[in-house]
Order: structure tokens, then C-alpha cells, then sequence
């Protein structure tokens, strides 16, 4: 098991890790730890090497709470033109990376052009990406 600090204070949370993963992991691998980890932030590059995100500052989580705040109250006045997601959501992207930004929305016509497979664990779109 390898141990990463996620917090300011160096505590220490356990990443669950079998050995038979490494630190290059599959989209399936990915997902299977993400499920395992659910107390810590992972996000997967394009290479399908695993990162351990750190919490944030005050200053960027303020900043973050702001932009979701804005991108909500505008996705409630226009819910009909797509999804709107929080910082908790991972997209796979083009380039195989899976990433959770810290606020995003895709289009209703985008997000229905989905079929089940690609809406799963990891919705298989970039969002705001234009078309």
C-alpha cells in the first residue's frame, strides 16, 4: 500500500494500491481505484499515470466556490441547454487523460449524442468543447 499526504497538516490517508497495478493504470484500472479511494481526489494523465491530488488552498477553494456558484446559477436559468457538473465529476478526455475540473457543463445536443457506454463511470466527453 503506498501512503500519500492530502493534507496541510501531513496526515497521511492510505491509497489502496494493489501491487499488481503500478502507478500506470488502465481507464478500467482507474476506475476500479477511484471506487477503492473515495476519500481522495485521483485523476489519471494521458499517459495513464496516476495522480494524487492535494487539497487546496482557501484562497483557490474561495475561487473555486465562486465559479461553480456562477455556473449554477446560470445552468438553472438555462437547465434545457445542458449538463452542469462539480468538481467531484471525471471526464475521459480525448487525449485518454481522466480529469475532474473544478466546475464544467456540456451541451444537452453534445450530451445526448452520448450513447450508455460513453455516460459511464467517467462520462468519455471533454466538456465545453465545441463541436
Amino acid at each position: 500500500m503506498v501512503q500519500t499526504p492530502t493534507t496541510p497538516e501531513n496526515q497521511i490517508l492510505p491509497l489502496n494500491l494493489p501491487l499488481s497495478i503500478g502507478l500506470y493504470v488502465t481507464q478500467e484500472q482507474f476506475a476500479i481505484l477511484a471506487v477503492a479511494n473515495r476519500d481522495l481526489k485521483l485523476e489519471r494523465n494521458a499517459r495513464g499515470e496516476l495522480i494524487v491530488n492535494p487539497p487546496t488552498g482557501w484562497e483557490t477553494g474561495q475561487r473555486n466556490l465562486s465559479i461553480s456558484g456562477q455556473l449554477y446559477r446560470w445552468y438553472e436559468e438555462n437547465e434545457n441547454l445542458g449538463k452542469a457538473f462539480n468538481s467531484s465529476t471525471g471526464f475521459i478526455l480525448p487525449n485518454g487523460a481522466t480529469r475532474s475540473p473544478d466546475a464544467s457543463w456540456v451541451s444537452q445536443e453534445r450530451w445526448d449524442a452520448l450513447n450508455a457506454e460513453q455516460k459511464g463511470t467517467f462520462a468519455n466527453i471533454c466538456p465545453a468543447e465545441r463541436s
